[in-house]
């Protein structure tokens, strides 16, 4: 791992610089700045948006971002472009449970864009509603090519490796059981930072930025706490050269060239920024009674909607912790949600399924598809002894949206997909008795 520094606190106004002196004192574009930079504007939010949803970060740069060339489709088909956005036309999924096991089409990776492919898709690109879940896998570094998602944000999680994000405000280095998150529109390039490749998933997020879940009767201190979100200090990229930039737009890529690498940021100040979080900081909360609570307490950041409580995202986390609930059938119960649930696995395993689901793995269950415990899992779960029980090392996460989910073609078709899944089911005992 690198030693770097980080600034701390969810959504706090911060500042940095590389360059002592390179932030300009008393006003954000002043007609001379320090050090002859550009101030340029980084804007995630509408202007006039409340105060407490206004994002924007000042950019102090060696040269700014319109010193780039005209931009030219690519094609959707070209190389190994598996990237694909809502709606996909060419997908069609019905409310039929899905599951894939981890992905082995993605092994003989080059760079994280090379490898980048799409799994789920829901809502709409360019309506800015819903997100999708893509797979990536790096092996080499982005040296000349550079990233920017215009449609949305980007959540990062590796299940394999750590990774290294370069982005304009600085670097990220997440491994597994972390999570980084990048603002939609700011450029970057993804490397793996050992030898052997990084793997993972990423949450492509079109609608309002993740934010914190709110707390209600939990009080001060459950969930995730804002100081443990760490945001990158200045680090810049004075180099010149060939390079390329690779922009998603309303569901499209476009390519244009660079004479400069676009991370030549010195300084920069404000509150939208990449950060990272480490999911092990979660201070979960649980019942201490009966019953299994919902999901909605493991809530770590959600994007919400127009309604109250109904988000477009939720990222929600099933860490390591103590189960305890007496008279309780402790696993997820069997259950139907009008929310479409798209899971993945870290590390370990999920005490809802005894097999089947795997790190690197993904169940899909559409809204009102009814799921649960597969038959081992019931039986344990039914016939346990109560008494407190860890649940292990485990890692597993939902993607949890408002908005039906379809998977791509290339999911559809793809080897690692569980025809058998429902079997899971199968030979579930009936017990009932009308005695």
């Amino acid at each position: 791992m690198v030693a770097l520094d980080y600034l701390t606190g969810f959504g706090n106004q911060h500042e940095s610089e590389a360059v002592e002196g390179a932030l300009p004192k008393g006003q954000f574009s002043p007609q001379q700045p320090p050090l002859g930079l550009f101030p340029e504007q980084f804007s995630t939010s509408a202007f006039t948006q409340p105060r407490s949803d206004n994002r924007r970060t000042w950019l102090y740069r060696i040269a700014p971002s319109v010193m780039q060339g005209d931009y030219q489709p690519l094609s959707r088909h070209s190389g190994a472009n598996r990237l694909r956005s809502a709606p996909d036309a060419a997908t069609t999924l019905g409310p039929q449970p899905l599951r894939w096991l981890p992905f082995t089409d993605l092994a003989d990776a080059d760079d994280f864009l090379s490898n980048l492919a799409t799994l789920t898709v829901a809502g709409d690109a360019q309506a800015k509603q819903g997100g999708a879940v893509h797979l990536f896998r790096c092996a080499q570094p982005m040296t000349d090519t550079y990233c920017c998602n215009a449609d949305g944000e980007l959540l990062f999680m590796p299940h394999t490796g750590s990774l290294k994000l370069r982005t304009e405000c600085g670097v990220l280095i997440v491994g597994v059981g972390e999570i980084a998150v990048v603002p939609a529109g700011m450029r970057f390039a993804a490397d793996p930072m050992d030898p052997s490749p990084c793997s993972g998933y990423v949450c492509e997020n079109y609608g309002a930025p993740f934010t914190l879940a709110e707390r209600g009767p939990v009080g001060a201190n459950g969930y995730a706490n804002e100081r443990d979100f760490l945001y990158p200090c200045a680090q810049f990229e004075d180099r010149t050269g060939d390079f390329a930039l690779v922009t998603k737009f309303a569901g499209g890529l476009y390519r244009c060239e660079l004479s400069r690498s676009p991370l030549n940021v010195v300084a920069w100040a404000g509150n939208s920024a990449p950060y990272k979080y480490d999911l092990a900081l979660f201070n979960v909360m649980g019942s201490v009674s009966y019953d299994h609570p919902d999901p909605s307490i493991y809530t770590v950041l959600t994007s919400p909607t127009e309604i109250a409580g109904l988000a477009n995202l939720d990222f929600v986390i099933f860490p390591p912790r103590w189960q305890v609930a007496e008279h309780t059938f402790r696993p997820p119960w069997y259950h139907r949600n009008c929310m479409s649930e798209c899971m993945g696995l870290v590390r370990g395993s999920y005490d809802a399924k005894a097999e089947g689901f795997l790190p690197g793995g993904v169940s899909l269950h559409n809204a009102f598809t009814p799921h649960g415990p597969d038959v081992p899992t019931f039986d344990q779960a039914t016939n346990a002894e109560l008494v407190p029980t860890h649940t292990g090392d485990g890692l597993a996460f939902m993607l949890e949206s408002r908005l039906p989910y379809s998977a791509s073609d290339w999911a559809l078709s793809a080897p690692e997909r569980d025809h058998d899944y429902t079997d899971c089911w199968r030979g579930l005992p009936v017990r009932w008795n009308d005695q």
